[in-house]
């Protein structure tokens, strides 16, 4: 026998050793016993699902992330089903490597069932509906999406899709969680779901008698001159409304990159506007009004004591 294979054998021996007296150190239970060894073995268990859990489901992610023919919702959909292949398959190899018997439990399958179902119903319907917003592609990483949130309502580029809910990323740099069902059940304004163009319509108002066919003019070169509006669809300008103090100009202009915030390009497009509107005889008017006031008994006593006061 060579020296190797002694060596190994002496190994075995006093593993076996080890194995045995921890063993020995435990109780029964009916016919189950119960020992130290079995406690050090169901951590070690454990702890290798946790281990080959993560390692092989990045190694999965990063797999489905080098596939070139997958755009970024079939490689978020891949991700998805392979974490939770992977887990699923480490999870049924540690319950065999610890020895338990899966037909044993089905005695406890009733009760324990309802109460996962109760417990987890909301995540599981949160897991479904993100497949589903991957598979049908109506929201996507990368898509601007108008959201809810204590602020009230703004926007936001979808981050990511995970197995709870997605992260939508705001222009002040905050991360909002929706959850996946949420975006199932209710409505949601996709501004990029078949094209990044987004139409801006923008309120301005001039003074009556100024020359409209002016003010379309200049209104429409400044728009022209803020960098984010396309040239094509040109911008335009609509008559909206003959207002109580002003005539109501629509400025509608089009951008495709609506990630980089919409008010911004509201207010240079407002400035540009103020500025072009300077000195031309186009005048933006003040909220005005006129009160008229009725002749009665009241009135001409205030006006006589005012009068005299001011005597």
């Amino acid at each position: 026998m060579s020296t190797w294979s002694k060596l190994r054998h002496q190994i075995n021996l006093q593993i076996n050793e080890w194995a045995a007296s921890l063993d020995d150190v435990g109780f029964d239970v009916g016919g189950t016993h119960i020992s130290l060894f079995n406690a050090v073995w169901m951590i070690f268990v454990v702890i290798a699902v946790i281990v080959f859990g993560r390692v092989v489901s990045r190694i999965g992610r990063r797999a489905v992330r080098s596939m070139r023919g997958l755009d970024g919702t079939q490689r978020a959909l891949g991700e998805k089903l392979m974490t939770v292949v992977v887990w699923s398959a480490a999870v049924l190899v540690g319950i065999d490597a610890m020895g338990i018997n899966l037909t044993t439990l089905t005695v406890f399958s009733g009760a324990f069932g309802l109460a996962v179902g109760f417990g987890l119903q909301k995540t599981f319907g949160n897991l479904v509906a993100g497949v589903i917003l991957l598979m049908d592609r109506s929201i996507k990483p990368g898509d601007v999406i108008a959201v809810n949130d204590t602020k009230g309502s703004t926007f936001g580029v979808v981050n990511r899709i995970g197995v709870r809910a997605i992260t939508v990323l705001t222009r002040d740099d905050r991360e909002i969680l929706i959850p996946n069902e949420i975006l199932m059940t209710t409505q949601v304004e996709n501004w990029s779901h078949s094209s990044n163009v987004v139409g801006i319509t923008i309120p301005v108002n001039v003074a009556y008698g100024s020359d409209l066919d002016l003010a379309e003019k200049l209104l429409l070169e400044a728009a022209l001159t803020v960098p984010r509006v396309l040239k094509g669809p040109e911008p335009s300008i609509l008559l909206d409304a003959f207002g109580p103090s002003a005539i109501q100009l629509l400025i509608y202009i089009s951008i495709d990159d609506p990630e980089n915030g919409v008010g911004n390009v509201r207010s240079d497009v407002l400035k540009a506007a103020w500025h072009a509107l300077q000195g031309s005889g186009v005048s933006i008017p003040l909220p005005q009004s006129d009160v008229t006031l009725r002749d009665s008994d009241g009135l001409r006593l205030l006006a006589e004591a005012l009068k005299g006061r001011g005597s």
